[in-house]
């Protein structure tokens, strides 16, 4: 059948540009989508006219946000120009899904505190780290164990949001407690070894030219799983990384018990740390490195959400 043949040729084309499992995915159901979509039409007999009708679409008819949208005309120009090999006229024509302009949600100190006392083992050094480096949570589960730098402080993030790596901060605070976990999971990966396993997955081609690296304790992961698991790609078993919907639902029960009614995700823990280090005087750009932003215009959006009240400004009825 055409589709499967299709879906096969994405599929070693998203593989062959190193995109992540995610993306793959995301992609895949976005073809599929647009194939049936227009009754299963083959995507070479269609071109940018079905793809400005079907993203029109998802906004008029779907209502679905800026971002889901953005993310289905990836995959489908992907698909064109990398797998097809068709170019795909300008879409002028698509109809835009409205990006609402909002502020990030932003904790307070009091409020972080109260939020990290509630968290306890792997769920707490996650927690921590994307508050004391600023870290995305992906960033933080596919840290590698040589990815940290004890005798320097620092944490090399690799491959974050736009292939960069940049190096952040290890807080002191959390370094005492992240050697003693690394000291359990350096038992663990032992017993996964004298098993005949302990092989985790190394990112582009570095398996083949590093054919022991895998098993090696520098590239295992710092957050692994508890439990072992197929490798979807490869069909090896291996132990990957902690999976974020955990650590999403630990920090959801936590904002609970905490009583706080600001909607806290992972993500305003990286808020929060940027936040909170301009308003202790750091700089923007420093704050920008940190963060990884490429445009410092990125970054500015957190010095409307310092903790000073609207813009800063002393209300007349403080001045009575």
């Amino acid at each position: 059948m055409a589709e499967p043949k299709l879906l096969d040729q994405v599929r070693g084309k998203i593989r062959l540009k190193h995109y992540s499992l995610r993306t793959e995915q995301a992609y895949l159901e976005w073809i599929k989508r647009f194939v049936l979509h227009f009754g299963k039409r083959h995507p070479r007999a269609m071109g940018g006219v079905e793809v400005e009708a079907f993203l029109t679409h998802l906004a008029v008819a779907g209502k679905v946000a800026s971002s889901t949208q953005n993310q289905a005309k990836s995959a489908l120009l992907f698909l064109y120009r990398e797998v097809l090999e068709i170019e795909l006229p300008w879409l002028d024509r698509v109809e835009a899904a409205k990006a609402p302009k909002r502020l990030p949600v932003v904790l307070t100190r009091a409020e972080v505190q109260a939020l990290l006392t509630r968290l306890e083992g792997t769920s707490w050094l996650i927690a921590n780290l994307l508050y004391g480096a600023g870290l995305r949570i992906m960033e933080a589960l596919r840290l590698r164990v040589k990815d940290i730098d004890f005798a320097r402080r620092e944490i090399l993030v690799r491959d974050g949001k736009g292939f960069k790596d940049r190096v952040t901060m290890l807080p002191a605070l959390l370094a005492e407690p992240l050697q003693a976990h690394l000291q359990r999971i350096e038992a663990l990966h032992r017993q996964d070894l004298a098993a005949g396993l302990g092989a985790v997955h190394l990112p582009y081609a570095l398996e083949r030219k590093y054919p022991n690296a895998a098993t090696e304790w520098a590239w295992q992961f710092v957050f692994p799983s508890a439990r072992l698991a197929v490798d979807p790609r490869s069909g090896a078993l291996r132990r990957h990384h902690v999976q974020d919907q955990a650590i999403q639902r630990a920090l959801k029960r936590a904002v609970r018990d905490a009583g706080l009614t600001k909607p806290a995700t992972p993500h305003t823990l990286r808020h929060s740390f940027a936040t909170h280090l301009l308003d202790s005087g750091y700089d923007i750009r420093t704050v920008q490195e940190l963060l990884g932003h490429a445009d410092v215009k990125t970054t500015m959006i957190y010095t409307h959400v310092l903790n000073r009240g609207g813009r800063g400004v002393v209300s007349p009825l403080d001045r009575l």
